[in-house]
């Protein structure tokens, strides 16, 4: 019997086709500052290599895999449909061929992976990590405790051994779910706001310990000696000092708005790509905000959906303290793409259980 692929089924293999041009030409294309990182990891410049950090673990990775001895666009083509793989096991909605505002943000998306983690890079191990925590709520074969207790301990093991700032994900997403319960007139941006303040005390319990604050230890370290270079166009840049407990409450308020609602960034009107970013950057929150909000209203119908968008928002919240500029905002939303895919999704995902 002949098999018959459906619209969206063909629609995602087209795109993920098309896209798999794009992964292998941007070594031809992009400029050499586009691959630092790459080259970091690729020649391990610095001699990192090793068993704990995000960059030693990820030298590792590409030396024991053999892939740091491939040209860039043959590992394009092998981690580009690895990539898309792991979304086609994610599942592919009925309506994926339609072309409308959610599906034009998840075929963005996917251009996006290709331009950004089809190369060496952190965020495909990311990008990998990040998924069984979403089959797990997709798939439900635990129960929701359990769930719940398998993801905060993969985020925190992720955390200690690769990225730190995970390890606060799952405390501000606790927070964030505690604070859901109480009754406020706008639930949804109550909780969000609260998240922040949440960072902000964790942020101020570290600079009492350590003597400096989590945003003055990161972005401001990092952007201070980008300051003048062709690097600083995206640079974010808080008003204030973050060496005060009042600077790092600007800081961290002031980074969230700039990462997730950059409207500030359309002043780049020279810079298409920023001003791309940017659009996208707005669609994609207020669609995620209003979908948050529906499953805050049914909390114990949409319990697993709801799960996920607390780490979701959690990560945004963390990306307001610790990113240095729109760039790497950018590169590190699609790291953790299966979870704005599964969010997007997510009602889909669910009729499929039943």
């Amino acid at each position: 019997m002949q098999r018959i692929i459906k619209k969206s089924t063909a629609s995602f293999l087209l795109i993920a086709l098309a896209n798999l041009v794009v992964a292998f030409s941007t070594f031809f294309v992009l400029p050499p500052k586009f691959f630092y990182d790459s080259t970091i990891i690729i020649y391990d410049k610095y001699n990192e290599i090793g068993y704990l950090g995000s960059y030693p673990l990820t030298i590792l990775f590409y030396k024991v895999t053999g892939l740091r001895y491939l040209p860039f666009p043959l590992i394009a083509l092998i981690q580009f449909p690895i990539l898309m793989y792991v979304l086609y096991q994610i599942g592919i909605p009925a309506s994926f061929e339609k072309v409308n505002i959610k599906n034009g943000i998840v075929y963005l998306g996917i251009f996006m992976i290709a331009i950004f983690i089809a190369m060496p890079s952190k965020e495909f191990i990311t990008f990998l990590y990040i998924t069984p925590i979403i089959l797990l709520c997709k798939n439900r074969q635990y129960s929701f405790q359990k769930t719940v207790i398998l993801s905060i301990f993969l985020l925190v093991l992720f955390g200690a051994l690769y990225r730190p700032y995970f390890v606060l994900i799952p405390v501000i997403a606790g927070g964030m779910y505690l604070i859901s319960f109480i009754n406020f007139k706008n639930k949804t941006l109550t909780t969000i706001f609260y998240g922040l303040l949440i960072a902000f005390f964790l942020s101020l319990s570290y600079g009492v310990l350590k003597g400096k604050y989590f945003s003055e230890m990161s972005r401001e370290v990092v952007n201070k000696e980008r300051i003048g270079s062709a690097d600083a166009n995206s640079m974010i840049t808080p008003p204030l000092k973050p060496d005060t407990w009042y600077g790092e409450a600007v800081a961290i308020f002031y980074g969230f708005f700039t990462v997730n609602l950059p409207v500030n960034g359309l002043k780049h009107i020279l810079s298409p790509q920023i001003i791309l970013f940017v659009l996208w950057q707005l669609l994609l929150f207020y669609i995620l905000l209003v979908r948050f909000a529906k499953c805050l209203k049914e909390r114990e119908y949409y319990k697993y959906e709801l799960f996920i968008f607390f780490i979701l928002f959690s990560f945004f919240i963390v990306q307001g303290v610790f990113e240095p500029d729109l760039g790497s905002a950018i590169r590190h939303k699609i790291g953790i793409f299966p979870l704005i895919y599964f969010t997007l999704y997510h009602e889909y995902f669910r009729k499929e259980l039943q």
